[in-house]
């Protein structure tokens, strides 16, 4: 008698103990949840990204030292960014729109040239290969 009513006993505590955790599994795995467990992982991410980004500047910075010591060079380095940098003006001529004397339909005149060639997007100079 004793001994099924241990086995009764150690058979709902297991079923108990695994209701209990499908539970938690289920809990965890609902879309809220798992959006939420995201978030961290991207928040702690980007904290680690950050960390690495602050070692590589201090490393910078004192192997900067280093050598300016081994090359004899006195001047403190300039902390403040270079100033902005001047672009060299392309000049084009823009071509002129040729419109025809009929009209669409719509009431708009026709190019001679599809819409997306404006002249103030032509380049002759222009080395990409994607145009």
């Amino acid at each position: 008698m004793f001994r099924r009513t241990f086995w009764f006993t150690a058979g709902a505590a297991a079923g108990v103990w695994a209701t209990t955790k499908v539970h938690r599994k289920l809990k965890q795995l609902t879309p809220e949840n798992l959006a939420a467990q995201a978030a961290n992982k991207a928040i702690d991410a980007g904290h680690k990204v950050r960390e690495f980004a602050v070692d590589v500047r201090a490393g910078m910075v004192r192997r900067e030292a280093e050598l300016g010591e081994a090359l004899g060079l006195e001047a403190p380095a300039d902390r403040a960014l270079p100033g902005p940098r001047h672009l060299a003006a392309i000049e084009y001529t823009e071509q002129p729109r040729t419109v025809y004397s009929a009209q669409p339909q719509d009431g708009r005149p026709q190019d001679a040239r599809p819409r997306n060639s404006h002249p103030r997007h032509y380049n002759p100079h222009n080395r990409n290969e994607d145009h």
